[in-house]
């Protein structure tokens, strides 16, 4: 876990090609945790497009299962 509003990037081991992002990493951002990645700038238009582009992803705790519906019969009215 990093400091509040702060988070740090390492290159991607697993990039297999230029759509894959070029670093990974996470950061947290009031308080909650995110998953980062970063890809460079097109070379061919670095007038218009950023040096670096930054993609979020929340990441989120596993989610139990819902339990199922208790069982109403024993309060019907018949």
């Amino acid at each position: 876990m990093s400091y509040d509003n702060s988070g740090g990037l390492w290159g991607n081991r697993k990039r297999q090609n230029e759509k894959h992002p070029k670093w990974t990493g996470s950061a947290t951002i009031d308080g909650v945790e995110y998953w980062v990645s970063a890809w460079p700038r097109d070379d061919d238009a670095p007038e218009t497009r950023p040096a670096i582009k930054l993609a979020f992803k929340p990441k989120e705790e596993r989610l139990t299962p819902p339990s199922p519906p208790a069982d109403d019969f024993d309060q019907v009215p018949f």
